[in-house]
């Protein structure tokens, strides 16, 4: 009757991974040899674990990640210009915190989208939040939020994000429109938040993309000054997988 009660002010208190680890423990009798300091520690870093657990779970709904992609996983055997080392190094996410920017730049097909979401997916393991957008999305978001007087609001929202994800960036010319939005949102975020950038089209072509001299020196001095590149090359790995498929 005693136990039940525990486990009952247990649910009370929102302490749900230690509520699921004293049940363990009634299960398991070996852990009676153990001393209550034991017990107890057992208790309270099973409580941890359990919301670390539970925190990445909601950190990951909220980035909506396009891919379903981990840094472990990624492959470095398809010669694309990618550096395991270097990879490595970035996985610890200091640059984050250090509100440095990433860019990945290279040709369709080469993985771009699912490194960046593998970048994303170890940012919310280290308990930082996260947002995916394609730049077309965010262009339409934008212009509906200007629309309803959203506009201050939506920026405010992603100036707070650790690592914003803009993928596929520059597929068309800027639009006088798009730049405000670009150069506002890298006001906030400069030396401030990371952003992470990934392009088909190579850093050099990017003013002809903002498509205005003036516009593109200041977009570009936020969001370059203090960025990482990573340039991948070779063959798209979506031609590859056919023909090994083949």
């Amino acid at each position: 009757m005693l136990i039940q009660q525990t486990l009952s002010h247990l649910s009370g208190l929102h302490l749900m991974g230690m509520k699921q680890a004293l049940q363990q423990q009634l299960e398991q009798p070996k852990t009676y040899d153990l001393s209550f300091e034991e017990r107890l520690g057992l208790l309270v870093d099973y409580e941890m674990t359990y919301r670390q657990d539970k925190k990445v779970e909601r950190l990951l709904k909220a980035a909506r990640l396009k891919h379903t992609a981990c840094i472990e996983d990624i492959d470095y055997h398809h010669h694309r210009g990618l550096n395991r080392e270097q990879i490595v190094a970035l996985a610890n996410g200091q640059w984050i915190k250090e509100a440095m920017n990433l860019i990945l730049t290279g040709p369709t097909g080469l993985g771009k989208s699912w490194v960046a979401c593998a970048f994303g997916h170890q940012a919310c393991r280290l308990g930082l939040s996260v947002l995916y957008v394609r730049t077309s999305k965010l262009w339409e978001e934008t212009r509906l939020a200007r629309a309803s007087g959203a506009y201050a609001k939506l920026l405010t929202k992603l100036a707070k994000i650790d690592l914003l994800i803009l993928d596929d960036w520059g597929l068309e010319r800027l639009t006088a429109e798009q730049r405000r939005d670009l150069l506002d949102l890298g006001e906030e975020r400069h030396t401030l938040k990371s952003t992470l950038i990934t392009s088909q089209i190579p850093i050099q072509a990017w003013h002809e993309v903002i498509h205005d001299p003036t516009a593109a020196d200041a977009i570009l001095d936020r969001w370059l000054s203090r960025a990482i590149t990573l340039e991948l090359k070779g063959e798209s790995m979506r031609k590859t997988k056919k023909i090994d498929t083949a």
